[in-house]
């Protein structure tokens, strides 16, 4: 039984340490006046899907933080991640293919699954789950 509450309490402590882990290895480093980066990266051939997602999300960025989008506190950026810029971020972000990407309080959240489950069949529901994580500013 003390085995038992041993092994019990070690794989409680080791979910913890990871769940800590990789909390910190999503932080990264923004400017101060950009308090939300939201990235779209996409190949140069793109499908419908692509381009709904493109559009739902600047549709949300639009109708929840406009004026944050004029001042500069929320940032949006479509990139080609076969051109040099777009490579280079993607590197940075650690991403591989089409994605989209919201990084608010240096913590970066990836909604590509999302993006592309919802931008052409329900695009209000990938506008809340936007909205919802970038929150309020």
């Amino acid at each position: 039984m003390k085995t038992l509450n041993y092994l019990f309490a070690l794989l409680i402590v080791m979910s913890f340490s990871t769940i800590s882990i990789a909390q910190s290895d999503d932080e990264l480093n923004i400017s101060e006046s950009v308090k939300v980066e939201v990235y779209y990266f996409h190949n140069t051939r793109r499908c419908a899907t692509c381009n709904a997602v493109e559009d739902v999300t600047k549709a949300a960025l639009n109708e929840y933080y406009s004026d944050q989008l004029k001042s500069g506190i929320v940032k949006f950026e479509s990139l080609n991640l076969e051109e040099d810029e777009g490579k280079a971020v993607a590197e940075k972000l650690n991403v591989s293919g089409q994605s989209l990407i919201i990084i608010k309080d240096g913590k970066q959240k990836d909604l590509t699954n999302s993006a592309f489950m919802y931008a052409k069949t329900k695009p209000e529901k990938l506008r809340g789950k936007i909205h919802k994580v970038i929150g309020t500013i």
